[in-house]
């Protein structure tokens, strides 16, 4: 009797979940292919007339591809930068956690995921701008710094579950730290490099606070910031702002889809071991 309530509780649950997330997207992708007047008259029916145009309009509006070409370039270069230096970080971190200094420098990261970004924008975009780097190198720069402290915490996780024996053992084949990290532990985060890659890629991608303040020329916009150009004073494009939305939603709905069983087991492995 027992087990059948809590398979029920689970099922409602479950069902409850998907809502949230179904029906958002079913009223993104109905009111993309309908009229300003078919969304008035009814926002949850189906578009009897699918205006396949709002696309084409919503692509000249934004200046969708030159705003995807940015996010494409600013969102890879973070990935591969966020890879190759926090791995690094971590490792001497999660190798080093007997001295005071490494255990110190450790919480000390994770004490900044408390931190929420509002509170130091101004003082951060100010600095920025004082150094010339209010620009697109100035924004990579700050999501591969503002990722370290939750990667850290994931990559020292997970390399607490790799031998040391295995690094013992390339020492005394005569190859130094260097060495050893990239031709011994680097091949074997390859679960947890895909976790942070995507993670770090879908958070870059729907990014729209530090684009906002950090990117002044509309040539550098990213697609977040574009989009933003469906809401007037007084009234919104409904119908283009959601077909902009679906456009640029596609790419990291296929990236999720195909690497989530990394997500999840990277993230498990990381935060448990």
């Amino acid at each position: 009797m027992m087990r059948t309530r809590n398979n029920w509780l689970v099922t409602t649950l479950l069902c409850a979940a998907s809502l949230t997330v179904a029906l958002p997207l079913y009223l993104t992708i109905t009111i993309a292919l309908k009229s300003p007047e078919q969304t008035a008259a009814s926002a949850l029916a189906l578009p009897l007339d699918p205006q396949w145009d709002n696309f084409s309009r919503a692509i000249e509006t934004t200046g969708f591809f030159r705003a995807l070409l940015n996010s494409t370039i600013i969102t890879i270069a973070v990935v591969v930068l966020v890879v190759l230096t926090n791995s690094l970080v971590a490792y001497a971190i999660a190798r080093n956690m007997h001295r005071r200094l490494f255990r110190g420098l450790y919480f000390y990261l994770i004490s900044a995921l408390f931190i929420p970004f509002p509170i130091i924008m101004l003082p951060v975009v100010r600095q920025m701008s004082m150094i010339g780097l209010d620009n697109q190198i100035g924004l990579i720069l700050l999501y591969v710094v503002y990722g370290l402290s939750f990667n850290v915490f994931l990559y020292t996780g997970y390399l607490r579950s790799i031998p040391r024996e295995l690094e013992e053992a390339a020492a005394l084949d005569g190859t130094n730290t260097w060495q050893t990290f990239w031709r011994v532990i680097f091949p074997l985060l390859t679960p947890i490099n895909a976790t942070v890659a995507v993670l770090t890629c879908l958070t870059t991608w729907n990014d729209f606070l530090l684009p906002l303040v950090m990117l002044g020329d509309r040539d550098s916009f990213t697609l977040p910031l574009v989009q933003y150009a469906f809401q007037g004073q007084f009234n919104t494009d409904y119908n283009l702002a959601f077909a902009s939305y679906l456009m640029a939603l596609a790419p990291m709905v296929i990236l999720y889809v195909t690497a989530q069983r990394w997500i999840i087991s990277g993230v498990m492995r990381g935060a448990i071991r």
